[in-house]
């Protein structure tokens, strides 16, 4: 009897685990921006360009998913080549001692048809805090090309520079406190 259960125990726990659907960002269609008001008179916009992000769910509308995301903080780009080099440096990123940038999932909270708010933990600068990200699934279809599943999401979001140490020397006006984040992505299954 006790094998019976171990066998019954193996096989729900091994269903459960195949269950599970590992989803990855298709580099080519996806997007990591941000935008930050400078002098409060315009919007200066750049992206990290070397990301990986990751989607591990069950559930075909992805409401009990864990999202993973990792940039390279080097990868910073806002099209100056010197606006790139100073953010690199300590007065911001400090990417020689921070080379990457972390977001991991903790809560999925429904809020509306296809719309959800994605809390997680943020890790910038060395420093991680919790952050809440509005999260659209712009749904799932067939590749014409690839014949292969394709899942569209765009995430947005507000973070504060302070909470992270970035760019203490530039208060605003010089530089709003808030960054908008702005993450497009279509993800493919990862096997």
């Amino acid at each position: 009897m006790k094998k019976l259960v171990l066998v019954f125990l193996f096989l729900n726990c091994s269903l459960f685990v195949s269950a599970q659907s590992v989803w990855k960002s298709d580099k080519a269609h996806s997007q990591l921006k941000f935008d930050i008001t400078h002098l409060g008179v315009s919007t200066v916009s750049g992206a990290f360009t070397d990301f990986d992000a990751t989607i591990t769910a069950s559930k075909p509308d992805f409401s009990d998913a864990i999202f993973a995301l990792t940039a390279k903080t080097e990868s910073i780009n806002t099209g100056v080549d010197k606006r790139n080099e100073h953010l690199k440096s300590a007065d911001f990123f400090d990417a020689a001692a921070n080379p990457e940038i972390t977001f991991k999932s903790n809560t999925v909270k429904s809020a509306g048809k296809d719309k959800f708010q994605v809390t997680g933990d943020l890790t910038m600068h060395g420093v991680t805090k919790p952050v809440t990200l509005e999260l659209t699934h712009r749904g799932t279809v067939t590749n014409p090309m690839s014949k292969k599943p394709v899942a569209g999401f765009r995430a947005t979001g507000t973070v504060k520079r302070a909470d992270f140490g970035i760019g203490p020397k530039f208060p605003a006006p010089m530089l709003s406190e808030e960054v908008m984040i702005i993450a497009d992505g279509e993800f493919g299954p990862a096997n």
